[in-house]
């Protein structure tokens, strides 16, 4: 149904965080290039405000509102998948997060759907060690440090037992199966480094914050990384 592909649009544009071509809209939804061309014409007569430039791609204006998101079924999927793992595999605070996001997003959703996210068969489990003197004790500053760019003082136990201690800007944090990977510009390097988070130690702030930099921030640092390495 046309309506259903032109919330769809509205949803990849009100998500997109750089404008989308025409090609890229066609392919998400399935449709020609053409029919996207006709949708956008339609989109803007009734009041949406999509620009579009030749050779850039459309996008929103900035502060459009929009409706409530529609999740589909895939979506939800999705979210509740994710957040089972991010109560597995985080720290407690962010598994109490993940537990009211749950009970937040099934409120919310109609037509019975929200006993069926709450309840959705989808479980996580976690090989990361439970000791709360390691990674758990941690974690939760460590995602305070990154959202605040707080910089950070750092001592570590390298893998050949060798004790160091750096002064950092805290990038980012993965998840692997057996560890998290805390993602830091060095300062003393003047590099990307990847900590585990296991292995730190000493962790203060330094009362100073760092401002984002071309070339030091964790999307450049993934940007190094080979195609088939990067998430």
């Amino acid at each position: 149904m046309k309506a259903v592909r032109l919330f769809r649009l509205l949803d990849c544009l009100r998500t997109a965080r750089e404008p989308l071509a025409a090609h890229v809209l066609a392919a998400d939804l399935g449709v020609s290039e053409r029919t996207i061309y006709r949708d956008m014409v339609t989109l803007q007569a009734i009041g949406a405000p999509v620009r579009g430039e030749a050779g850039i791609g459309y996008q929103l204006e900035p502060d459009f509102f929009l409706p409530p998101l529609q999740f589909d079924a895939d979506e939800l999927d999705a979210i509740r998948i994710g957040l089972r793992l991010a109560g597995a595999r985080g720290d407690t605070a962010l598994a109490k997060a993940a537990g009211r996001a749950i009970g937040k997003i099934a409120a919310v959703l109609k037509d019975g759907k929200g006993d069926a996210f709450a309840d959705a068969p989808w479980r996580a489990v976690s090989r990361l060690p439970g000791d709360p003197s390691g990674w758990m004790t941690h974690l939760a500053s460590l995602r305070k440090a990154i959202r605040e760019h707080q910089l950070l003082r750092v001592g570590y136990l390298d893998l050949s037992g060798h004790h160091g201690e750096r002064t950092c800007r805290p990038l980012g944090l993965t998840a692997f199966d057996g560890s998290w990977l805390l993602t830091v510009w060095c300062e003393l390097r003047n590099d990307f480094r990847n900590l585990r988070v296991d292995r730190i130690g000493l962790l203060e702030t330094t009362g100073r914050v760092f401002k984002s930099e071309l070339g030091k921030r964790f999307d450049d640092y993934l940007r190094r990384l080979p195609t088939d390495a990067q998430p």
